[in-house]
């Protein structure tokens, strides 16, 4: 009996051609595993292909409750971004693929598992990391990386390869957008992209959404609600996250909401430029953000905020599987139980515009925040306050004086 390889397999023209090359340069069998995590019909027709192309079997996993539940929600709480701007689409999805690979693995009692990722991306590492946490028995195989075995440099290249294992597919040589999908986000490189000094043709490379300017001229108001920092409801509707999410895609991408276009820093030391749309995602962040600022004090906020910063860049590193992520996760969740509340605002051309937040757990007072006196404030307190907070910086000034003066004798 053959010796089993599971394939993280998308439908695309590389990991079509993938399975014919592992069958002829390892003899393995190719079970194909498509992990689902709301790329939508881009699963259309891969049942068929797969088979085409070689394959013994291929899974369609679903996965798009647990991504949402225990993926994206914990980064939407930490409020993790990276470098600012990248709400981690990619990054977020990429450890319960790996997870969802090795379970399928040791179904298949496979002997390896193979990925599509190029030698110069951040996916590779990802993917690896994952496998190697939960099965570091397993072998990976990484065909773009293997240049001695793996010959094949371009998409002609991979289409006559195709061409000559009777493989004939809808895939032609023209080049288009890189694009990564998922219920979060689409990322797009490549073509003018690739050229930081060229503005994004936003007519051509859009999926999700409108730009502003094409937004419609009025502006949509919506009400979200939390409940322990995790979304419950939509205008009303009480919804899973997953649904929540679509929900928001619609309404932000209506609006121009999320398009980011960004150059950012790679694991692999390099800098990539790339568009990404996160229309739902961005809005779910913000109204997250707006109901923390009510309900979170300073010195937990502050705290918070490195940690947000921190988890962002594990997790764009690919070390999901790491005691630093459950440990970082386990404070973020500690700082949750009071971020309960409702949130409006309105969406306008690309804006996402405040519309007032409540809270039962409101730090908020009205009475100290006004400008009229209240019992709980006097303001000769401030005096003693100003002093002594200042105090350093009064020292310092004027030891400086002295020091002056005494250079001036």
């Amino acid at each position: 009996m053959k010796e089993k390889v599971v394939l993280a397999y998308s439908g695309g023209l590389d990991t079509t051609a993938i399975i014919p090359w592992l069958k002829e340069t390892f003899d393995y069998d190719v079970v194909c595993c498509c992990i689902d995590v709301g790329q939508g019909n881009e699963l259309d027709g891969l049942d068929e292909r797969a088979k085409l192309s070689g394959a013994s079997k291929l899974y369609i996993e679903n996965v798009v409750d647990e991504f949402c539940d225990d993926y994206i929600v914990p980064c939407v709480q930490a409020n993790a971004v990276y470098e600012n701007k990248y709400l981690l689409g990619t990054s977020m999805a990429r450890p319960v693929i790996a997870k969802k690979l090795v379970e399928i693995a040791r179904k298949e009692n496979a002997v390896a598992i193979c990925h599509g990722a190029t030698g110069k991306g951040n996916d590779q590492i990802r993917f690896e990391l994952g496998i190697k946490a939960l099965a570091p028995d397993l072998k990976i195989i990484a065909p773009w990386r293997m240049t001695d075995v793996w010959t094949l440099q371009s998409r002609e290249d991979e289409i006559e390869y195709c061409k000559k294992h009777g493989i004939d597919l809808p895939f032609d040589a023209s080049h288009s957008y890189s694009r990564d999908r998922n219920l979060w986000h689409i990322s797009h490189e490549g073509l003018e992209l690739e050229d930081p000094s060229n503005e994004p043709n936003y007519d051509h490379l859009l999926v999700l959404g409108n730009t502003p300017e094409k937004a419609p001229d009025e502006p949509e108001y919506v009400t979200m609600t939390f409940e322990h920092g995790v979304p419950k409801s939509v205008n009303g509707k009480e919804m899973k996250v997953s649904d929540i999410i679509k929900e928001l895609n619609i309404l932000g991408g209506k609006h121009g909401i999320g398009i980011v276009d960004i150059v950012e820093n790679r694991v692999v030391g390099m800098k990539s430029r790339g568009v990404y749309e996160t229309p739902g995602g961005t809005i779910l962040m913000e109204a997250h953000q707006q109901l923390e600022e009510l309900v979170l004090d300073r010195a937990t906020a502050e705290v918070k905020k490195d940690m947000g910063n921190k988890l962002a860049q594990v997790v764009y590193e690919g070390k999901w599987f790491t005691p630093l992520r459950e440990a970082i996760q386990a404070f973020v969740e500690s700082t949750q139980q009071d971020v309960t509340g409702e949130v409006k605002f309105k969406l306008y051309k690309g804006n996402i515009i405040k519309a007032g937040t409540t809270s039962p757990y409101s730090l908020y007072s009205e009475s100290l925040a006004s400008f009229t006196t209240g019992d709980m404030y006097d303001h000769h307190d401030a005096d003693g306050f100003i002093t002594l907070f200042g105090l350093p910086l009064k020292v310092r000034a004027m030891k400086k004086l002295e020091r002056e003066k005494a250079n001036q004798k």
